[in-house]
């Protein structure tokens, strides 16, 4: 059973920065994809970043040019950098993580507000 905590989240203004980080106790070295997903209150789960197998990576609309998701795979950790925060970004944001077997692992979660 892979497990996920996520860790940096907070309150800053429009315009701040926050780094999320996400421990995964099992990772692998391919055929694995990794991201964030966030949820605001009333609305859907919504992918965030996606780094995929391969090294690609996929963004959403609305973080593309302000957020980067980035791995390091010899501390089992996975990083959301976020720059130029709006208060839209307000969220709990999800790390998760599918092995190379097709499971899927998900965090609890960690809030993110962002005043303006």
């Amino acid at each position: 059973q892979v497990q996920l905590a996520e860790s940096g989240g907070g309150s800053v203004q429009t315009g701040g920065s926050l780094r999320l980080s996400c421990t995964v106790s099992e990772i692998s070295t391919s055929s694995d994809a990794l991201g964030w997903y966030r949820q605001a209150p009333g609305k859907q789960r919504e992918l965030a970043a996606v780094l995929s197998s391969g090294g690609k990576t996929i963004y959403a609309d609305s973080v593309k040019g302000r957020f980067t998701i980035s791995r390091a795979n010899a501390n089992h950790m996975i990083y959301l950098q976020m720059s130029s925060l709006k208060p839209e970004d307000t969220a709990v944001y999800y790390c998760y993580y599918q092995t190379p077997w097709g499971n899927v692992y998900w965090g609890q979660g960690t809030q993110v507000t962002v005043s303006s």
